[in-house]
């Protein structure tokens, strides 16, 4: 008799606290025939909704739409995190496979006309129905979701929009690979101690870690990680391996070859304004900026604007202050790329005594976190406790049970620290369960992505602790959600108020009460020193404009080419980058954050035409922020209380703009930010 096939675990009970994923019995091959089965029951209930033979009602529509899912939502989070946090050849092959399928899916969900109809006869006589404020939220935001995904198009129009869906879902799949790829091959390899010129030891340890983890023997490698290369590009003396290293860097995606992005952006581009044109938009930012805060790209063009053209003057006086050290050190070299940073770092310690290699030894990863937890528990009562015993998709990420002030559970968290080959560059935040209470209680379960070179032991950079203190702010977002229906919960809300809790939270991470009960130096046990603190703060501004106009820099290119009246006219579009930026008078020297070729926010992510949702969102977290000096305390009773409930707990279940008048009194204000990044009048 012929043996069964071994039952597929993503289809079996998951049994594990908190609903977790059988990790250790999960195989790439396990994934399409599971979503084959949830696609099939997903489709079965949207039917059994859309033809109920009882007339629509909330109950009866959107709260049974809104918990029809949980199953694929399942296999689908999943899915995705390990495609991006652990993945490999065979699951990379499921991804290309499987990308067009789940497009076309959620077109024909999107697109299910008798469905369509029941939503859209209960938003006609939405005014009527008596509905609590956060049932009016969830039918508006879901009539705005099926709209804005084609439901109103007529059928050839529909099937088009179908089309264009999947190709997009197809390419956008390929384009994050293709980064991936060129991001786990690539790796300057350091053999000889004259290669090693003024690199500190926190480096060369990251370095030894990572030529041990490519199983490339006893060497030191740079890899394009953020947090490998970034310290090299500061420290390294060997200025020709600097430029090697950058080029590298700035490169991703844009090479010869299977793995060449430059041919996939035009065709992203050109199907998005396609998809925008269905609509009767001109462009793709005018159709993604309706459901944005800012509303026109306009409102977008006046926020860049002003702040980038402050940035640029401001620049001025920091490359001055570059140029001045060059000097000093006898280098008559024209500061280029990958020179900055290494001179930036030479007037840090000249000006402000800081040199990072004195500074890292007090920012140890463990005590970071538990510097991250201490700020949550202070501010909203939330303690982390390890979980040890539950099995995971990686031995580097790490389990905490949260609970609040009373004891109740309220999510497990989960946070994945160190780069590897098999995770994709970055920092990000995202959900393996979304809280919820229809249809059953369900708790958050968070994952922190971060891309930490792995030392012994690990030591972050200030700017290092930022980034894990951001991703926290994420993460207690989709922790501290309390809404009823799963579709507003945590972070999705609009893509300009995402970033506020998260870049809201990075304020603490700098707070000297924070760094004394915490930044405690690795070997010694003493606490940083207040004069080593006051030089942290003092040098904040120093390098800001240099960041700012980076950023700034790749938000313009962003909303020009989504703006673009054009598309198909376009045959190369990092020329069209470059012209760009010519005319916009970027310095060469500084750069910008994302060349279009690996601007995966753009191509791979969810933030097309939105890239500039970091500084609207600064406008917002500066003015927040003002709340608690306002109050004279970073941990004001009062301020944290209406922060977590008007911001933290809300998710999507009040207006972004509404939200924010609830904390903060009225509407944000722009001089908090401009106060914060030193570009006052």
């Amino acid at each position: 008799m012929p043996s069964q096939p071994a039952p597929n675990p993503l289809l079996a009970p998951w049994t594990a606290p908190y609903g977790l994923a059988p990790f250790a019995e999960i195989r790439p091959s396990h994934f399409e025939p599971a979503f084959a089965q949830a696609l099939q029951e997903h489709r079965a209930a949207v039917d059994a909704i859309a033809h109920n033979p009882q007339a629509p009602d909330f109950g009866n529509t959107l709260a049974a739409l809104d918990c029809c899912d949980r199953r694929l939502a399942g296999i689908s989070m999943v899915f995705h995190n390990l495609c991006t946090s652990e993945t490999s050849p065979e699951l990379q092959d499921v991804q290309r496979r499987m990308a067009p399928v789940l497009a076309a899916h959620w077109s024909a969900i999107a697109m299910h006309q008798p469905l369509f109809a029941r939503v859209d006869a209960l938003h006609e006589r939405r005014a009527r129905l008596g509905l609590d404020p956060e049932q009016m939220r969830l039918l508006e935001r879901t009539h705005l979701n099926f709209v804005r995904a084609g439901a109103l198009l007529g059928p050839a129009a529909q099937e088009r929009y179908a089309q264009i869906a999947q190709e997009l879902a197809a390419l956008q799949t390929s384009f994050g690979q293709n980064v991936l790829h060129d991001e786990s091959t690539w790796a300057l390899v350091l053999r000889e101690e004259a290669e090693l010129a003024g690199l500190p030891e926190f480096v060369r340890s990251a370095a030894r870690t990572a030529a041990q983890q490519r199983g490339l023997g006893d060497v030191l490698a740079i890899t394009l990680s953020r947090s490998s290369i970034v310290p090299f590009l500061t420290f390294s003396e060997r200025r020709d391996l600097r430029e090697q290293a950058w080029r590298a860097w700035v490169g991703r995606g844009a090479h010869e070859g299977k793995h060449d992005n430059r041919p996939l952006i035009g065709r992203i581009l050109q199907l998005r304004q396609e998809q925008a044109r269905l609509h009767g938009y001109a462009t793709y930012a005018d159709y993604a900026l309706v459901d944005r805060m800012a509303r026109t790209p306009e409102a977008v063009d006046q926020l860049l604007d002003n702040v980038f053209e402050r940035a640029k003057a401001a620049l001025q006086h920091e490359r001055a202050s570059l140029e001045a050290a060059q000097r000093a050190a006898g280098s008559t070299e024209t500061v280029e790329a990958w020179d900055w940073r290494y001179w930036a770092e030479k007037v840090r310690q000249r000006d402000f005594a800081l040199d990072d290699a004195q500074v890292k030894p007090y920012f140890p990863l463990p005590a970071m976190v538990e510097a991250a937890f201490d700020c949550a528990q202070r501010l909203f009562g939330l303690r982390f406790t390890p979980r040890t015993d539950l099995t995971l998709y990686h031995p580097d990420a790490r389990a905490y049970e949260v609970h609040d002030a009373q004891g109740r559970a309220v999510g497990l968290f989960i946070q994945d620290n160190f780069a590897r080959t098999s995770k994709r560059s970055g920092a990000w935040m995202s959900s393996l369960a979304v809280q919820a209470r229809n249809g059953g209680e369900v708790l958050p379960v968070i994952l922190n992505n971060n891309n930490f070179a792995e030392g012994s032991p690990t030591l972050l950079s200030f700017d290092d602790v930022r980034t894990l203190f951001h991703e926290f702010g994420h993460g207690l977002h989709g922790l501290l959600s309390n809404v009823t229906y799963g579709d507003l919960a945590g972070t999705q809300v609009l893509r300009d108020f995402v970033e506020l809790p998260s870049q809201l939270f990075e304020h603490w991470m700098a707070e000297p009460q924070v760094l004394r009960r915490h930044a405690k130096h690795v070997e010694t046990g003493e606490p940083i020193p207040d004069a080593l603190i006051e030089r942290l703060r003092a040098a904040a501004m120093f390098g800001e404009a240099y960041e700012t106009v980076r950023y700034c820099g790749s938000a313009i290119v962003d909303m020009a080419v989504h703006r673009h009246p054009d598309s198909a006219a376009v045959s190369d579009w990092p020329a069209f980058e470059d012209q760009l930026l010519r005319e916009r008078g970027l310095p060469e020297a500084a750069g910008i954050n994302h060349r279009l070729a690996h601007f995966q926010h753009l191509f791979g992510g969810g933030y097309a035409a939105g890239y500039y949702v970091y500084l609207w969102a600064e406008v917002l977290d500066a003015d927040a922020w003002d709340a608690f000096m306002e109050a004279g305390s970073p941990f004001d009773v009062a301020v944290a209380e209406r922060l977590k409930r008007c911001i933290y707990s809300t998710g999507n279940s009040v207006e972004p703009g509404a939200a924010f008048r609830a904390f903060r009194g009225r509407d944000p204000v722009i001089e908090p930010l401009l106060r914060q990044k030193g570009l006052g009048s």
